[in-house]
């Protein structure tokens, strides 16, 4: 296992601006991986990168430290990199062989190292990456064995700790709370606010079915871009003052200082109506006057209990590390008696012919003579003899190799 290893630029210890400058688009791959890896002898190699981060996974039997990263990648980078940035970068790349750098992958693709650890875009992303270089010929039966071993791996932490359990965005809280109070798909919804929050809360909405949007902003042609999406109708937010259309739930995420939602126009908006109703405030601050709250029958969903929420989940999902790592270990533990078997099977893959050649050169040379002088049912004799010997000379030293294996590991 000491022949892999990895260079990594991450956000950890590299802005994510520079990280920008090391990212391959997928037209460039070819070309780049191939001269790197002519430059440096390298038998297999594969190219990650992410917004956050940006590795190289290859074979090698030199030695790797900072000046192999430094020749690396400027043999990688075509283009002249400022050398002060080039330096920093380099400073503060990491370098990983053998089973660290296993260690290393695998808590890439299973989100240990990630910015936000849990999240399982990741897997997908190694996965995609490895595969891309692989389609290109690139990678070979070392790296499959390895990658074999990461994604699994990384499926047991998923699967067998609570790594990726709660959501830590607000969003999908704010949502998951929302569902929980079973709202009906027919639901009337105001959304008021078109920027980013919003719209990524209504795609949950229009995911689950929700189809019945009005949506108010201070900028006419925002609030009807995301109605476009919703199939919804789009007003600006004075609007708010004459809507008298009535509603179910209310979405609020403004950059206002001041709340938007007091308790006149909440009134104004109930039209009459006596209904619970539900209100979403994903503002800071709140959109939602106190008052509102105070004088109404409603459900509120406030961004700040969401987020309490949120750094608890993030919390228990770092308290997971341990056990995520746990299952790192033992896979690493399983895979060295694996990559010693395989090992031993392509160092041993020419015995077959070794032998046949050897059955043939006695029966058609050294034996030759004496062969020639045996009647027909002898000769078919010798030749299932010779046969059936050779099949055991062929199995019995995999065997062999194989327990001593088993027995060292």
């Amino acid at each position: 296992m000491k022949t892999l290893k990895i260079i990594a630029f991450t956000h950890k210890h590299i802005e994510l601006e520079k990280l920008g400058c090391l990212v391959l688009c997928n037209d460039a791959i070819d070309n780049v991986l191939t001269s790197v890896r002519n430059r440096f002898n390298i038998s297999e190699i594969f190219y990650l990168g992410t917004c956050n981060r940006v590795e190289f996974v290859f074979t090698s039997e030199q030695a790797i430290d900072k000046e192999f990263a430094l020749d690396f990648i400027k043999a990688f980078h075509k283009k002249e990199l400022d050398g002060e940035i080039l330096k920093s970068m380099i400073d503060n790349s990491n370098v990983y062989e053998g089973e660290d750098a296993l260690n290393h992958l695998m808590r890439v693709s299973s989100s240990l190292e990630s910015l936000v650890v849990g999240e399982k875009e990741i897997l997908a992303q190694v996965r995609k990456a490895y595969e891309t270089c692989r389609e290109r010929g690139f990678t070979g039966d070392f790296l499959r064995l390895i990658m074999s071993r990461v994604v699994k791996t990384a499926k047991e932490i998923y699967t067998y700790t609570n790594i990726s359990r709660n959501p830590i965005s607000v969003v999908s809280i704010a949502y998951r709370k929302l569902r929980s109070l079973k709202i009906n798909p027919n639901s009337r919804i105001l959304i008021i606010g078109a920027g980013e929050t919003n719209q990524n809360i209504s795609k949950y909405l229009k995911k689950h079915k929700y189809h019945n949007f009005s949506v108010f902003n201070r900028t006419l042609s925002k609030a009807q871009a995301l109605a476009d999406e919703l199939g919804g109708n789009a007003y600006d937010l004075e609007a708010l003052k004459t809507y008298k259309e009535g509603f179910d739930i209310i979405i609020t995420c403004t950059g206002s200082i001041d709340p938007i939602l007091t308790n006149d126009l909440y009134t104004s908006l109930l039209a009459g109506e006596k209904e619970k109703k539900v209100i979403v405030d994903l503002a800071i601050p709140n959109d939602v006057a106190p008052e509102v709250i105070a004088n109404n029958h409603l459900d509120y969903i406030e961004v700040k209990t969401l987020q309490d929420i949120a750094d608890q989940n993030l919390k228990e999902r770092y308290q997971e590390l341990i056990n995520g790592e746990a299952i790192i270990e033992q896979n690493i533990k399983e895979f060295r008696p694996i990559l010693k078997q395989r090992r031993v099977e392509i160092a041993m893959k020419e015995v077959p012919e070794k032998i046949k050649e050897i059955r043939s050169r006695a029966l058609n040379d050294v034996f030759a003579n004496e062969i020639n002088t045996l009647d027909d049912n002898s000769r078919e004799v010798l030749e299932k003899v010779m046969a059936y010997m050779e099949k055991k000379y062929i199995s019995v030293p995999m065997v062999i190799a194989k327990d001593i294996l088993v027995k060292n590991s």
